[in-house]
């Protein structure tokens, strides 16, 4: 069983920074971590992807060269580092997992889910 526990959302001025992380407990090597968003009245969509072994980075075109993925082995952690926020970006941001090592965009193919925490982005 994997759990998965999000922290770092909070309110940001367009252009401003925030990082998210992600702790992971129970997992093994074999998991890709994904960020997803949620806005209201929206479908939750996908914002990256890495694989744990190997650390091999997937992102939405809408977040190209604005977010970073990443990974700590040592502390069971994934990052999301999201610079030159716009208002676009907020919502409620979700960590997830899957199995295996195939990179899916489609939050349905996602087993575990963190609680979500909040990203808001002011203009």
């Amino acid at each position: 069983q994997v759990q998965l526990v999000e922290s770092g959302g909070g309110l940001v001025q367009a252009g401003g920074s925030l990082r998210l992380s992600c702790v992971v407990s129970g997992r093994s090597s074999r998991y890709v971590m994904g960020w997803f968003r949620q806005a209201p009245g929206k479908e939750r969509e996908f914002v990256a992807a890495i694989r744990w072994s190997g650390g091999s980075t997937y992102y939405a075109d809408s977040v190209k060269g604005r977010f970073t993925i990443s990974r700590d082995n040592a502390k069971n952690t994934v990052y999301m580092q999201m610079n030159s926020l716009k208002p676009e970006d907020t919502g409620v941001y979700y960590c997830a997992a899957r199995s295996g090592t195939s990179v899916y965009t489609a939050f349905s193919e996602y087993n575990y889910w963190g609680q979500g925490t909040q990203v808001t982005v002011s203009s």
